[in-house]
């Protein structure tokens, strides 16, 4: 088994001995205290937020998770106040519009360096999977300057890797016109999309051998249908539009992340506290930037939920390595009787059924839980129906008790293919708070 090409790159870029790993630590430990006198220094929001804290008597990370933790609706609110660079500098701005609201939005800014830094670790992240006989199509958007796909390409430029930038997944006709010409064997996308298609187009998905999934959390169950149908190697990368796109990948052992260590410090907290959990314990990713130059993030929380883990990679790598993550607190759900219902037990189940195209999740009220699907065969889809409420109500029986009426509908939903405006994440939806707000 390859090591991930990530330890090198590591060891190359911070200049430790991996005979030392502890001097990774030391090496991110330093580069966080830079941060925060930069931040400090050059971001109205962070001369705010950090202002009763001198940076140079920070002497270790028991004092820096001291620190206050920077919220999503912080940058929603006044993204500019970020910035550390003058406008003319930054070379990409992206407005992430996942909320599917009308209220402010998160701007995310980025130098020309700043870019450069994601290319790297895309080049390196990449060499995980794919070498330069791989062909390889970005199902992700890619044509303006310094978006995903378009840093991919640079990256895999570098090593001479074939690789279309496809976008978004629009109009499976012509994937799979592309697919043929270009005698792809490996697709980067996100994971319903890439589901789709590989359902949709079985025949021509054949010959994909590996998938890299991003963008979103990926279920267990579309993994182990590319395995068993395709034999495909399923990869998972972690990353977020905050993080400089890129965040962690899976090596060959597929058994979680790697990390942007040289660039990026994370930690896994208690989201309700904000303590830090011993590793192997579930809890938000938190993570912080290193030598950022338009919008360096101290103790960002993502809303992922995931973990450390506690044993060595099978790899050999001296890294450590991340869980994969396993949804969004967002998508944890408080029922009565303190009940918590999670979108991944559903989506579990869901997905799991081939005839499944689109799907909705929505909170009525206290009592009801509605499930809107999209199936492919209309004249069998009533029986679907009926056997997908079937498995979803023995589930929440034995998991929850009787605390939800279920009910399972078909619905008209969009399909992945026509998600072409956003790379929106899956989520519940909660009328019970709607009509709250109201």
């Amino acid at each position: 088994m390859k090591k991930t090409p990530l330890e090198n790159w590591i060891i190359k870029r911070t200049g430790i001995s991996p005979e030392n790993p502890d001097a990774l630590k030391s090496y991110q430990l330093e580069k966080v205290l830079e941060t925060l006198s930069y931040a400090k220094d050059n971001s109205r929001f962070y001369q705010k937020q950090l202002e009763s804290i001198d940076p140079r008597k920070i002497k270790s990370w028991e004092q820096f998770e001291q620190l206050p933790l920077t919220r999503a609706e912080d940058i929603k609110n006044n993204p500019f106040d970020f910035l550390c660079v003058p406008q003319s500098q930054i070379a990409r701005i992206v407005t992430l519009n996942t909320s599917g609201t009308s209220g402010p939005k998160k701007r995310i800014f980025f130098t020309e360096a700043d870019l450069q830094k994601t290319v790297d670790f895309f080049d390196y992240g990449m060499r995980s999977l794919i070498d330069n006989t791989d062909r390889v199509m970005v199902l992700l958007p890619g044509q303006a300057y310094g978006t995903i796909g378009d840093l991919l390409k640079k990256a895999l430029d570098r090593t001479g890797t074939y690789c279309v930038v496809y976008g978004l997944l629009n109009d499976l006709e012509a994937v799979e016109k592309t697919m043929i010409e270009n005698e792809i064997n490996c697709i980067v996308g996100i994971p319903i999309q890439v589901l789709y298609l590989s359902r949709s187009k079985a025949a021509s998905f054949k010959h994909i051998e590996k998938v890299l999934l991003s963008t979103d959390y990926v279920p267990q169950a579309l993994v182990i249908e590319l395995n068993r149908k395709f034999g495909c190697q399923v990869f998972n990368h972690y990353g977020m539009t905050e993080m400089g796109y890129g965040g962690g990948v899976e090596c060959q052992a597929l058994n979680g992340y790697h990390l942007r260590e040289g660039d990026l410090y994370f930690e896994i907290v208690d989201p309700l506290s904000g303590k830090a959990v011993a590793d192997g314990v579930t809890g938000e990713i938190v993570f912080t930037t290193f030598n950022r130059q338009a919008m360096p993030l101290i103790r960002y929380r993502t809303g992922d939920i995931g973990a450390f883990s506690v044993d060595a990679c099978q790899c050999g790598s001296f890294l450590r390595t991340m869980k994969k993550v396993s949804g969004r607190l967002k998508n944890r759900i408080q029922l009565a009787g303190d009940v918590t219902f999670d979108l991944k037990e559903l989506e579990e189940i869901l997905l799991a059924d081939e005839d499944l195209i689109d799907y909705q999740v929505t909170i009525k009220d206290d009592q009801t839980l509605l499930i809107e699907v999209s199936l492919y065969q209309y004249e069998t889809a009533k029986a679907k129906e009926a056997q997908l409420q079937r498995c979803i109500e023995t589930h929440f029986l034995k998991n929850h008790g009787e605390v939800m009426q279920i009910e399972v509908k078909r619905s008209p939903l969009q399909k992945p293919d026509q998600l072409v405006n956003s790379m929106v994440k899956r989520k519940i939806r909660d009328w019970r708070k709607e009509s709250s707000s109201e």
